[in-house]
């Protein structure tokens, strides 16, 4: 059966404003983008590819007004002109296959495409994961720092001396410590890439949701071709309806969703974390993560580590126990 072509829309611009167009593009979209750099003309080509033709007259309006913003703040955007086109699948795979390269992640995590022959290091765990019409494939700065963190805490918080704390009895109840394997949220999955990192670098319990259905089933879906589907739970749920107070708590949980929702759901985020754990917020604009780290150090946490790469910034917390409020 001849399969479906798919819409590609692409906008040429320069590798100055890439970032500021990818995520013009991701936002207008809400589907994964990619960054083509051509060497010899020393331009940039943003693309997305969608299953469905779009609205073109309403989405090259956005776009249109969208890359007159980011021109008036200073960014050479080249060309900055927006393109649509019908392509066959096998083109679209093609592409990927010569733009999507392995990535590394430290000496413990190897994420890369199921045609990369590239043979994983001795206990280095190992995520296969095609790129496709769902966010998240490690190659973004925000999901790169997220599994940084997830390979990072997994040697920390699996070391031999390493301990949990569990509250136990009733009301008068008292923190006591526990060996345990470290427990894994991913709130926004996308992909499931966090998620089933986690599982692969032994987490457990490991929980990953996301708002969008068609998301969780493509996570579910590479879950399943981890072989990792039992050890981790995949499902839909949204960010703003979770409990204020949750009787499930994690060592580790990654937020990487936009800074409005990270502090606007700063409750229930912080009603998921253990007492002793890491918290990993990303998807934040450098110019707004002041304003984050404000918000989450006002609820008594402390930034451990923070990196910036272009235009965005992600940092991990942790309970500050001089400053931390009281439940």
């Amino acid at each position: 059966m001849k399969s479906k072509p798919l819409w590609k829309i692409s906008i040429a611009t320069l590798p100055d404003a890439e970032d500021a167009v990818g995520e013009l593009l991701f936002a207008c979209l809400q589907h994964p983008v990619a960054t083509y750099t051509d060497l010899e003309t020393g331009g940039s080509t943003i693309t997305a590819y969608l299953p469905q033709k779009p609205d073109w007259a309403a989405t090259h309006k956005i776009l249109k007004a969208g890359l007159a913003r980011i021109k008036s703040c200073g960014l050479p955007i080249g060309a900055g002109k927006a393109s649509l086109e019908k392509v066959r699948r096998e083109n679209w795979a093609e592409s990927w296959k010569r733009h999507f390269q392995p990535l590394v992640i430290g000496s413990s995590l190897l994420v890369k495409p199921s045609w990369s022959k590239r043979r994983a290091k001795k206990n280095q765990a190992v995520v296969i994961l095609d790129p496709g019409l769902s966010f998240g494939t490690g190659q973004h700065p925000t999901t790169s720092f997220c599994l940084r963190q997830v390979a990072a805490c997994a040697l920390k918080l699996q070391a031999p001396n390493s301990k949990f704390l569990k509250r136990t009895g009733g009301k008068n109840s008292k923190l006591e410590t526990r060996n345990s394997k470290p427990s894994f949220l991913d709130i926004g999955t996308g992909s499931g890439i966090l998620a089933i990192a986690a599982a692969k670098l032994g987490y457990a319990p490991v929980g990953a949701f996301d708002f969008d259905p068609e998301a969780v089933a493509v996570a579910q879906a590479n879950a399943k071709r981890n072989q990792v589907s039992g050890k981790l739970r995949i499902y839909q749920a949204d960010v703003t309806r979770l409990p204020r107070r949750n009787p499930e708590k994690f060592s580790l949980v990654c937020a990487n969703l936009i800074s409005n929702l990270i502090i606007s759901e700063q409750p229930r985020i912080l009603a998921t974390l253990s007492p002793d754990g890491v918290l990993v917020l990303a998807g934040i604009l450098q110019t707004e993560f002041a304003r984050v780290q404000s918000a989450f150090e006002k609820a008594g946490l402390k930034l451990l580590t923070a990196s910036t790469e272009n235009e965005w910034r992600s940092g991990a917390f942790a309970w500050d126990p001089a400053g931390r409020k009281k439940d």
